[in-house]
């Protein structure tokens, strides 16, 4: 019935082992059997979606008029950039997709400071560093700044009737930085500590050397954050921004200047707060109402199919665990649509296994003896079992390019743990299952067949 029976069941023993220590491992670590030196490491706990563990949902859309035409590639960047400024805040598990031409829809399971998420992608990051001359801004001023001239000066008086502006030269912006850092200043207050580019560091050298005694007064978002006087030039291209920072708000910000500014101001449209008693209440029912399934299923699989179903309920058992396994070493996020898309692989698998059982008691029933009916069983279900997974895969294909096109996260999520479990259950059924079958034929023997598949 198989060559090599044994090698095979060997190979899905090795396997299985693998997957169940993945499994009931949160971390994977090889060391140096010689000196005990980390070579390898990483984190594989389960990554749970935002529906089964909450956190916050949030649409932003463009901060632009509604006839102003946005930049595709602008918006692209800027979800980069909300991505990595999150990322760096711990909001590891996030997901941010666009949505639309004009939107992107972020999620942020587990997130426990919705304020600090909403305030850091909000802000544009436009990092200044303005000559002011002898004029020392109060923290927070809000400066007028341009690089028209080298040197204060006023506008005309606004319409209004108040009183002129005075504009203020910018000398150099965040994009010169290179590295940004959080560090302590000489009095251990939390500060930012820079490195500048190369053309940076001519231009701050130039600068601090042609102006000391004067203020250079630092501007995030046209806000003062730092003014402090140039005691001297500053030729290396690094520096310190001190000011009035806690070790969050200094965190804070040296995320958003590690990062960019984004290219599109952004504002909130829409958020949505789910709290972890909901989201471990919807993970409790789902994993329920999958135990009460795989029971019921089990059940029918050995009344009806006597043992070749009970050989496939260990196979679906196997099949459950390299599943889990694959998702937790590639990092798949878990939601209830994933779950679901899992439930509706598992029956891929059942369905593969029914259609080859089926098949099975026909050619039995023709007089076909146990080896050949045990060989045309499995070619001759193959054709329906391909095409139907194919089917499945194309589905999944065209779900996820739906998902991801149009933010539609719910639907990405099912459509690819769909595939995944489509791809594994095919291994499930043609390989594991007809091993554990053939294996079970040639120990136990039975000498009325017909009784032990269910005819």
């Amino acid at each position: 019935m198989i060559r090599n029976l044994y090698t095979r069941l060997v190979f899905i023993l090795i396997i299985a082992a693998l997957a169940i220590w993945v499994d009931v491992s949160n971390e994977i670590r090889m060391l140096n059997p010689v000196n005990e030196d980390v070579l390898y490491e990483q984190k594989i706990a389960p990554r749970l979606g935002l529906d089964l563990q909450g956190g916050l949902q949030v649409l932003l859309e463009a901060d632009l008029p509604a006839d102003t035409p946005v930049d595709a590639d602008n918006m692209a960047t800027a979800r980069d950039i909300v991505e990595n400024r999150t990322n760096a805040l711990g909001v590891s598990e996030n997901v941010i997709q666009l949505a639309g031409d004009r939107r992107i829809v972020g999620e942020f399971p587990g997130a426990e400071d919705s304020n600090a998420i909403l305030d850091i992608i909000q802000q544009t990051g436009l990092l200044e560093f303005v000559d002011t001359g002898d004029f020392r801004p109060e923290q927070d001023t809000t400066l007028v700044t341009d690089f028209a001239t080298g040197s204060p000066s006023e506008t005309p008086p606004p319409t209004d009737g108040t009183q002129p502006q005075t504009v203020y030269h910018t000398i150099m912006t965040g994009k010169e930085l290179r590295s940004v850092n959080v560090t302590l200043d000489q009095l251990g207050n939390p500060a930012i500590d820079f490195i500048l580019s190369p053309e940076g560091a001519t231009i701050f050298a130039n600068h601090t050397s042609a102006n000391i005694g004067k203020i250079l007064t630092i501007t995030l978002d046209k806000r003062v954050i730092s003014a402090p006087g140039i005691e001297g030039a500053i030729p290396d291209g690094q520096g310190i921004i001190s000011g009035s920072f806690t070790a969050e708000s200094a965190n804070s910000l040296a995320v958003q200047l590690r990062y960019g500014s984004l290219p599109i101001p952004l504002k909130v449209v829409e958020t949505r707060i789910i709290g972890p008693t909901l989201g471990e209440d919807s993970l409790q029912k789902s994993l329920l109402a999958g135990l009460i399934g795989m029971i019921i299923v089990f059940l029918f699989m050995g009344i009806y199919y006597r043992l070749p179903g009970i050989t496939a309920n260990i196979s679906i058992l196997f099949y459950a665990a390299i599943l889990f396994a694959i998702f937790k070493l590639v990092g798949v996020t878990l939601t209830l649509p994933g779950i679901a898309g899992i439930m509706l692989s598992t029956g891929s698998a059942l369905d593969a296994n029914i259609l080859v059982f089926e098949r099975l008691k026909e050619e039995l029933r023709s007089g076909r003896t146990l080896r050949q009916a045990f060989d045309q069983a499995w070619s001759r279900a193959w054709p329906s079992i391909r095409d139907s997974n194919i089917a499945a895969l194309i589905t999944s294909a065209i779900l996820f390019w739906f998902g991801s096109t149009f933010g539609a996260t719910i639907v990405k999520g099912f459509s690819l743990t769909l595939a995944m479990g489509v791809v594994i259950s095919l291994f499930s059924s043609l390989y594991i299952t007809r091993t554990l079958l053939a294996w079970a034929l040639e120990v136990f023997k039975p000498k009325n067949i017909e009784r032990w598949v269910g005819i």
